[in-house]
C-alpha cells in the first residue's frame, strides 16, 4: 500500500475546510554559534541563488531575476548548515556543522532531502573537484562517531584533520577516501578553476609558539634566568610561579629576550596550514613532500579562494600576537596588547611562497584609545571571511565580518602589497555581520550574507553600493541576536576598529591559544570564599600577573559560576553566595565583569554601557557546547571509559584537603541535572559546579569545566614537572624529543600539560590512587566522552529513501531510525521527521509513540506509517535538542499555527 495515495488527497482536502489549532508557549532555541564558511552558492547557470538559513536549520532558495531576488523554497536540512555548494542546476549539498553530515538536496519542483551522507565530526566546508567536478570534498575534524577509524586521541604526531571524499555521481554510505591533514580541525576548502586541486586549511592552525611549565623555570626572576622582568607589579608584591610562552623563530625556541628554551620544548611545530590535494587522482591524496602544503599561513585561517586565471590562492586570516605579555596601560611594563591583539589579513600563496598581507596599513598602533568612531576605525577591517572575485581575476570582495562592510582588492595590488585603505574601496552592508558572499557578473551583483539579522545584502558592483536587503525567518529570541553584535563589532568595540572579542574567542569559541593577559598597573585582589579546597601553599590572593593561560570558550558558561581560569570574573559581595545565580554563583554579575576588557585589552575609549554590557551577557549564556562526539550515540561508555567513571566517581583519596577522603568528583562536580530543580534554563555540572581550589602552584583556580577536552589534543611533548608541588613526575612518559606536532598548547590553566594523563602522573595525585598507566588512560579515555548540556544523539540524522527497502539496505537503515527513537523515548532528543507530499512539506514531531504531523486536521501517524511514506518521496528524521521538537516539527515560528496549514493558507 502506498500510504502516499491516503495522506495527500486529505492534505489536499484540508485546503477546503476551515483549520483551528490552539497556540503553544514559544518553543526553545539552542544556541551554538556556528561559523558560517560558504553560507551562499549560485546554480552553475546563474538563475538561482542558494542560502543556508543556520539558525532554522534550512536551505532557502531564490530566482535570480532582473528586478532581483524572489524566494522559491525553503527545504529543511540539518542543524547547524555553515556551507553549500552546488553540483549543478538541479542538485546542491549543504554541511551540516552539528548534525555531522552533508544533505544531498534536490532543489527541482518540490525541493526536498533525497540522501543524507554521514562524515566526521564537525564538518564546515564542501567543493567539488576532480575529474568533471563529479568528486565531493568536505573538510571535519579527525574524530566523531562515524568515523571508520580510531582517533587515537592519546597518541603523538597524527593529523587532527580530515577531507572525506565522495564520487558525486554515486554517493554511497562510504566515502572514495579520507585524506588526513597534519594540522589541528580543518575548515576552509578551495578548488583551482579546472578542478585538478583542492586547497584544504586548517582552522586554529597556530603560530609556532608554546609554553613552558612554572615548574621548569627559575623562581628566582630574570637575572637568575626566570621570568622575563618586571617580576613585581606596580605596588612591589612578586608575581606567582607562572609558566613563559616561547616562540620558534625559524632556528630557537626562544622568549621575549632572545634567550633560547629548546631543551624544554621537546616536539616541532611545522606549522603547515593549507594543503594541496590532487583531485584528479585515482584516489585523491595529498602532493607528496614540499608540495603538499604551505607553512605558517596564518594564525587563526577563515576562507580561501582560488584566482582563476593566475591560480594564485587567497586566504583570509588573522595572526596572533599572543607573544607579548601583559594587558592595560604598559606604564609599569613597557609591553601591552591593548588595542593589538592580532593582524588582521589576506595571505597570497602562488609557486614562490607564502605572502602574508596586513589589511590595516592606515593604523598607527603606538597611539590608542581614542573615542570610536575616528578616522581609523572607519577604514579597519575586522576578520575577513568570505571572498569572491571577478571572472578576469583582477578583483577580489570581501566579507568584514567585524565592520559592516565588503572590502575590495585589486588582485595585482594586493598581491604586491602596494594596496593602501580607502573608503571608496568598501561598502557598507545593512544587515551587519557579512560571513559570505557570492558574484553574480550577468547582472552587476554581489549577493552578500549578514548573520547579525540573518539576512541577504544586494549590492550593485557599478555604482558600489547596497540595493536591495533581504531577511530570512530566525527563530532566534531577541536577546540573543541583539547580543552578538558585541562579540564581533569591532568598530565599536576598540579604538582602532579592528579587534573585539571574536579576535580571540572565535565565533564564541576559543583560538587554541595561550595569553599571558596579566597587568603589572593593576593591584592584587582578595579572592571569594566559595573555595572548595586549601592545599596550604602560596597566597589565596589573586595576583593581577597571573601568566599564561589559555584562551577559554564562551560556551556553556550558564549554571557554573564564576568565570577565568582563576574565577576571578564573579559575582561576589553584591549578595550572599549560592548555588543557583547568587552571589558569586551569579554567572549574570560574573559576565558583566568581563566590561573592563574592553578598555584594558581591545583599547576602547570607556567600557560598554550597563544596557550594552547586560545584552552581551543575555547572548553569551546561552552559548551551549555541542553534544559529545566521542560517547557512543546510544550515550553508553566503551568498557575503558566505564572503568575510568567507575574511578572517577569511587576511587578515595586520602590526599589532603578539607574533606578527605574523597574522590575525582568531589571536585569535578559531573552531574547533568544539576540545579535542574531551581528551573534553570541550562541546568548540569560538567567537571566544576563553580568551586575554586588552591592549589595550582600558589594560585587559586577555579575548578574547570571538562566539556571540550576531546579538542585540545595533539601538543605532545612538553616537559615533564609536576602540577603541584615542583617535583619530578614519575617516570610513566617517554620524555625524549617527539617530533612534529600539531598544536602548542594541552591542557591545565596555561596549555603546559601535553595530554591529560600528565595531569594524574603528578606525585601530587599519587595518593588519589593513579598509581599506574592503565588507570590513567582509563579516565582519560571516560573525560574525553565526558557528559555535555546534550547527548551525542542530537543532531543526529536518517534519510529513508525508497531503495533502502531493499533487503541489503534496510538493516542498517532501520537500525539507525529505531536508534533515534529510542533515544526520543529516553528524553535525549526529541525526534522529528520532514517529507514532502507533492507541493507540500510535511512535518512531523513523534510525541506519545505517534507523530503528529504538521497539518491539525491529518491524524497523527504511527511508526510503520511514517516508513511507509518514503516509498513516495525521502523521509528525513532528525533528532533535535529537548524542547524544540515541536518547533523544529511542525511550527516553524511557534506561533500556534502548524506549518502545513500556514502552506494551505499561503503563509508560509
Amino acid at each position: 500500500m502506498d500510504l502516499r495515495k491516503l495522506v495527500f488527497p486529505v492534505v489536499s482536502a484540508l485546503a477546503l475546510v476551515g483549520i483551528t489549532g490552539q497556540a503553544r508557549a514559544s518553543q526553545p532555541m539552542t544556541a551554538f554559534e556556528s561559523g558560517q564558511v560558504r553560507p551562499m552558492a549560485i546554480s552553475p547557470n546563474g538563475h538561482r541563488l542558494f542560502v543556508v538559513n543556520t539558525p532554522d536549520n534550512r536551505l532557502e532558495i531564490y530566482a535570480i531575476t532582473n528586478a532581483g531576488l524572489e524566494h522559491e523554497d525553503s527545504v529543511p536540512v540539518g542543524l547547524e548548515p555553515v556551507a553549500v555548494a552546488a553540483r549543478n542546476n538541479h542538485e546542491v549539498w549543504v554541511v551540516n556543522h552539528l548534525s555531522d553530515n552533508v544533505s544531498v538536496v534536490n532543489v527541482g519542483p518540490h525541493a526536498h532531502v533525497q540522501r543524507t551522507l554521514l562524515v566526521g565530526d564537525e564538518p564546515r566546508d564542501i567543493v567539488f573537484a576532480g575529474p568533471g567536478k563529479k568528486r565531493a570534498f568536505i573538510t571535519a575534524a579527525h574524530r566523531g562517531q562515524h568515523a571508520p577509524f580510531d582517533p587515537q586521541l592519546t597518541t603523538p604526531s597524527v593529523g587532527r584533520a580530515d577531507v572525506w571524499v565522495f564520487d558525486a555521481n554515486q554517493p554511497s554510505a562510504a566515502p572514495l577516501t579520507i585524506v588526513n591533514l597534519f594540522s589541528d580541525t580543518p575548515r576552509a576548502l578551495a578548488v583551482n578553476a579546472d578542478g585538478s586541486r583542492v586547497y584544504a586549511a586548517a582552522f586554529n592552525s597556530g603560530n609556532q609558539t608554546t609554553v613552558i611549565a612554572p615548574a621548569l623555570i627559575s623562581d628566582a626572576g630574570e637575572q637568575a634566568g626566570g621570568l622575563p622582568g618586571p617580576n613585581i607589579n606596580h605596588a612591589g608584591i612578586p608575581e606567582p610561579d607562572n609558566g613563559l610562552i616561547v616562540r620558534f623563530d625559524g632556528d630557537h625556541w626562544v622568549d621575549e629576550l632572545g634567550r633560547v628554551w629548546d631543551d624544554l620544548v621537546k616536539f616541532d611545530l611545522p606549522d603547515k596550514d593549507v594543503f594541496v590535494i590532487n583531485a584528479n587522482g585515482a584516489m585523491p591524496a595529498l602532493l607528496p613532500g614540499a608540495d603538499g602544503f604551505f607553512a605558517s599561513v596564518g594564525t587563526t585561517l577563515f576562507n580561501m579562494i582560488v584566482n582563476p586565471v593566475s591560480g594564485k590562492i587567497y586566504v583570509t586570516n588573522t595572526e596572533a600576537r599572543n607573544h607579548v605579555r601583559f594587558e592595560g596601560p604598559g606604564i609599569f611594563a613597557d609591553t601591552t596588547v591593548r588595542g593589538h591583539l592580532v593582524d588582521n589579513r589576506i595571505t597570497v600563496l602562488d609557486a614562490q611562497g607564502v605572502h602574508p598581507r596586513v589589511l590595516n596599513k592606515h593604523i598607527n598602533y603606538d597611539n590608542c584609545c581614542a573615542p570610536a568612531p575616528n578616522a581609523e576605525t572607519e577604514l579597519s577591517v575586522s576578520q575577513p571571511l568570505g571572498m569572491a572575485t571577478t571572472s578576469d581575476g583582477a578583483v577580489l570582495y570581501t566579507a568584514v565580518l567585524g565592520n559592516d562592510k565588503v572590502a575590495i582588492y585589486y588582485t595585482a595590488e594586493l598581491e604586491d602589497d602596494s594596496f593602501y585603505p580607502d573608503a571608496f574601496d568598501q561598502i557598507p552592508v545593512s544587515g551587519g555581520g557579512p560571513t559570505g558572499l557570492v558574484l553574480d557578473e550577468a547582472h552587476d551583483r554581489l549577493y552578500v550574507m549578514t548573520r547579525f539579522d540573518n539576512g541577504i545584502s544586494v549590492i550593485d558592483t557599478d555604482a558600489l553600493e547596497e540595493i536591495d536587503h533581504l531577511t530570512m525567518h530566525n527563530p532566534e529570541p531577541a536577546d540573543l541576536i541583539a547580543g552578538r553584535r558585541a562579540l564581533y563589532d569591532a568598530a565599536g568595540s576598540s579604538s582602532h576598529g579592528d579587534q573585539s572579542c571574536a579576535s580571540c574567542h572565535i565565533f564564541g569559541d576559543k583560538d587554541d591559544l595561550a595569553w599571558d593577559l596579566g597587568n603589572p598597573d593593576a593591584d592584587v585582589m582578595a579572592t571569594p570564599d566559595n573555595i572548595r579546597t586549601n592545599f596550604g601553599i602560596g597566597d589565596i590572593d589573586y595576583h593581577p600577573m597571573k601568566g599564561p593561560m589559555l584562551t577559554q570558550s564562551l560556551r556553556g558558561l550558564d549554571n557554573h559560576g564564576p568565570m577565568h581560569w582563576r574565577g576571578d570574573r564573579n559575582g561576589a559581595g553584591e549578595e550572599p553566595s549560592a548555588q543557583p545565580d547568587t552571589g558569586v554563583y551569579s554567572e549574570v554579575a560574573a559576565f558583566n565583569t568581563f566590561n573592563v576588557a574592553f578598555p584594558g585589552l581591545l583599547g576602547r575609549d570607556e567600557q560598554l554601557s550597563p544596557e550594552d554590557m547586560q545584552a552581551f551577557t543575555d547572548f553569551a549564556l546561552q552559548l551551549t557546547y555541542p553534544p559529545n562526539p566521542i560517547r557512543n550515540l546510544d550515550n553508553s561508555l566503551t568498557p575503558q571509559q566505564q572503568a575510568g567513571r567507575d574511578f572517577f566517581f569511587n576511587n578515595l583519596s586520602v590526599i589532603v584537603g578539607d574533606e578527605p577522603p574523597f574522590t575525582c568528583e568531589s571536585c569535578h562536580r559531573i552531574d547533568p541535572q544539576a540545579n535542574a530543580e531551581y528551573g534553570v534554563a541550562r541546568p548540569g555540572f560538567f567537571g566544576s559546579d563553580g568551586q575554586l581550589v588552591l592549589a595550582e602552584l600558589g594560585q587559586t583556580l577555579k575548578i574547570p569545566q571538562m566539556r571540550n577536552f576531546y579538542t585540545r589534543v595533539g601538543a605532545f611533548g612538553m616537559a615533564g614537572g609536576d602540577f603541584f608541588f615542583n617535583v619530578p613526575e614519575r617516570p610513566f612518559f617517554d620524555d625524549s624529543h617527539q617530533g612534529d606536532q600539531v598544536r602548542g598548547y594541552g591542557y591545565a590553566h596555561d596549555g603546559s600539560k601535553d595530554q591529560i594523563m600528565r595531569i594524574f602522573n603528578g606525585f601530587s595525585f599519587a595518593p588519589g590512587g593513579f598509581h599506574d598507566l592503565e588507570t590513567m588512560q582509563e579516565v582519560a579515555s571516560f573525560l574525553f566522552a565526558i557528559d555535555t548540556n546534550l547527548a551525542p544523539v542530537v543532531g543526529q540524522q536518517v534519510t529513508l529513501r525508497k531503495q533502502d527497502f531493499k533487503p541489503q539496505a534496510w538493516p542498517a537503515v532501520n537500525a539507525s531510525i529505531n536508534l533515534l527513537r529510542e533515544r526520543a523515548n529516553a528524553n535525549e532528543c526529541e525526534l522529528i521527521a520532514k517529507t514532502r507530499l507533492g507541493p507540500f512539506e510535511l512535518g512531523l514531531f513523534y510525541e506519545g509513540g505517534a507523530y503528529t504531523t504538521s497539518f491539525v486536521n491529518l491524524p497523527s501517524l504511527s511508526d510503520a506509517q511514517v516508513r511507509l511514506l518514503a516509498l513516495g518521496a525521502p523521509v528525513t528524521y532528525t533528532c533535535v535538542p529537548p524542547g524544540s521538537g515541536e518547533r523544529l516539527g511542525i511550527d516553524r515560528d511557534a506561533d500556534g499555527m502548524r506549518d502545513g496549514d500556514e502552506q494551505l493558507w499561503g503563509q508560509w
